[in-house]
């Protein structure tokens, strides 16, 4: 069995491509370029090495504030 650490980029059958996030005793999980997140156990998940890199991941643009609302004029 492959030790693998957080980082390693790896290949699943199923879900392709993907680097792995954490690993330990128990678990993996793994981010999958095409399918996301998604976590194994850690001794029956069978994985692959794989060469090829991690998408660019997109650029987090900053969302406009919404435009506030006119001041009512509250006469008694």
């Amino acid at each position: 069995m492959t030790s693998y650490t957080a980082g390693d980029r790896v290949t699943h059958t199923q879900y392709g491509n993907g680097t792995i996030l954490s690993v330990d005793e128990y678990h993996t999980k793994i981010k999958f370029d095409e399918h996301g997140p998604r976590t194994f156990i850690s001794s029956r998940v069978v994985l692959t090495p794989s060469d090829t890199p991690a998408p660019a991941a997109p650029a987090r643009t900053r969302r406009k504030a919404a435009p506030k609302a006119a001041a009512k004029n509250v006469s008694a």
